[in-house]
């Protein structure tokens, strides 16, 4: 049996009221004839059996007109209001379609109440026109179709604010960050307070909350924050690495909701104001973990064996139904890692924490994406993710992760340039630098740079002497040979301090320097200028 909604049945009442025929009803409201049919029956039977009444008067007398139901034209807050408010005993009565259709313009009862004095002679008060506005008003509830969902299929994130409590370092109160993950079928929830959030954290939360349900879901809707999309698209949303690969690991989809759009995740939302309205609302904590051991008892007492309003069950029943439709957690926990962006160096090498790894396949000058875990390093391509190298993480800095085989020998410009640059400083140290690139390829570039850029903080000679003396004693290091031109210039330096400082004699006759007549005739010329009296300019002084 179709059942009407009670503003829609109140808007029946109310056209029968007037003598609306069962076309005009269905015309003006759109609803069917056979359930206007049906509801015209119950009002006539409510009409005679209130006209049956003890209260209706007999006789001669006539009876009091019953009140109708009130009609809910558009308006806001308390839906109550309309059906305790006596409409035919307000002086605003009269005027009902005239206000009904300033309700729906969104006037308010102020300009309701000026235009009803001035155009209907209105004498009654203002605050009689203000009720019977607040009557009219209502809202009517947006409509949402209710999705079905199977168990273990959806699971529903977002953050909220936790209670009040102690910060550490500052030793004031201020609210931590609530982590709410909800299940869809069963509305089970895991809840998490923390001080800061990241990448890394909003990863942790999940894992800690699949462990919590005992499995996973298939996906996760969650909102576009910072943490878990990188950039918001209905179509193809970018989702953040180190979250995509921690959903990867347990088998879960990632389903971002429409940008300013929370009803998609209404479960969450919903579970989150009730933490906050029920379980949080006035309290305060010492520490953090005194919420999460009092959240974990809330919802094991009280959250979990309530019964939901929309399903009529009790949670802690459907979930107990969702267990084992969860899917299998991995016998291993997802191993977290750092993620940058480096770019192919001429010798086929990346550079990590001073050190170097091989990335080839990857072209030199391409940029590739390094994962950094604690132990090891994953060199994958930058736009498919597909992973190139593997490599042992050095435990020293300096270290190079670069096969003989793969070592490139063949010279390049960078090559050329920098034989040319130690060519200028000297011809020992374009040998040197030919002797690195010869034995070690394109990985003696950085070497090579190193002894070219000693030439713009020392003496070019002492670069060279540094490098001669290198090329006699087998020395090849660019560290060694830098140790060797710092030691040349302390020995200048001291040499340049023991020299004695002899005083230069004044040199008095240069073809340069004038003769000293010449120096006084030009001085006798100058006072003699400056004694001359100045021209009158015809202005009288007063």
């Amino acid at each position: 049996m179709n059942v009407l909604k009670p503003h829609l049945q109140s808007t029946v009442f109310t056209l029968l009221e007037r003598n609306k025929s069962q076309r005009q009803i269905q015309r003006l409201t759109g609803i069917d004839r056979k359930t206007i049919r049906r509801y015209q029956a119950i009002f006539e039977s409510e009409k005679s059996a209130a006209a049956n009444s003890p209260t209706a008067t007999t006789g001669s007398e006539t009876a009091e007109p019953q009140t109708p139901p009130p009609s809910r034209p558009p308006a806001t807050a308390d839906s109550s209001a309309a059906t305790t408010f006596n409409f035919a005993r307000s002086a605003s009565e009269p005027h009902r379609e005239w206000i009904e259709q300033q309700v729906r313009l969104r006037r308010n009862a102020q300009a309701i109440y000026q235009d009803l004095a001035d155009q209907f002679a209105f004498t009654a008060s203002y605050e009689s026109v203000k009720r019977f506005v607040r009557a009219l008003r209502h809202i009517d509830p947006e409509q949402f179709d209710r999705l079905a969902f199977a168990p273990g299929e959806e699971a529903q994130v977002d953050y909220g604010e936790g209670a009040l409590t102690r910060d550490p370092k500052t030793g004031r109160y201020r609210r931590p960050r609530l982590f709410v993950m909800t299940l869809r079928y069963s509305r089970r929830s895991f809840r998490r307070v923390v001080w800061k959030s990241s990448k890394q954290v909003w990863a942790q939360l999940h894992e800690e909350a699949f462990r919590y349900f005992g499995g996973a879901v298939s996906y996760v809707v969650l909102d576009n924050l910072r943490e878990g999309v990188i950039t918001p698209d209905l179509y193809e949303p970018e989702i953040n690495r180190l979250y995509e690969a921690m959903l990867e690991h347990y088998g879960v989809v990632a389903d971002p909701a429409r940008v300013r759009d929370p009803n998609r995740k209404g479960t969450v939302e919903n579970a989150i104001q009730h933490t906050q309205g029920t379980a949080l609302a006035g309290r305060r904590f010492e520490s953090l973990e005194a919420q999460n051991e009092f959240l974990m008892h809330w919802e094991a007492n009280w959250a979990a064996k309530r019964i939901h309003g929309s399903t009529r069950r009790q949670v802690e029943a459907m979930f107990q139904e969702e267990r084992p439709h969860l899917r299998a957690l991995p016998t291993t926990g997802f191993r977290y890692f750092m993620e940058v962006v480096r770019t192919v160096w001429d010798d086929t090498t990346v550079n990590i924490d001073r050190s170097n790894y091989a990335a080839r396949p990857a072209p030199i000058g391409s940029l590739v994406s390094v994962r950094i875990y604690d132990s090891t390093i994953e060199i994958r391509d930058r736009r498919t993710q597909a992973l190139l190298r593997t490599h042992p993480r050095a435990l020293q800095a300096g270290s190079l992760e670069l096969p003989e085989d793969e070592r490139p020998f063949n010279p390049s410009r960078q090559s050329a340039f920098l034989l040319a640059s130690a060519g200028d400083i000297g011809p020992q140290t374009k040998a040197l630098c030919q002797h690195m690139f010869d034995s070690e390829g394109r990985v003696g570039h950085r070497a090579m740079w190193g002894i070219v850029g000693l030439a713009k903080k020392y003496p070019a000679r002492l670069v060279e002497q540094a490098c001669d003396h290198a090329l006699r004693h087998h020395v090849y290091r660019y560290k060694q040979v830098r140790a060797i031109v710092e030691q040349l210039f302390e020995q200048a330096l001291e040499r340049l301090d023991q020299a004695p400082q002899l005083e230069l004699p004044l040199t008095q006759d240069h073809p340069l320097i004038r003769p000293a007549a010449e120096y006084g005739e030009l001085f006798t010329l100058g006072a003699q200028h400056g004694a001359e009296p100045q021209p009158s300019t015809g202005e009288t002084q007063a």
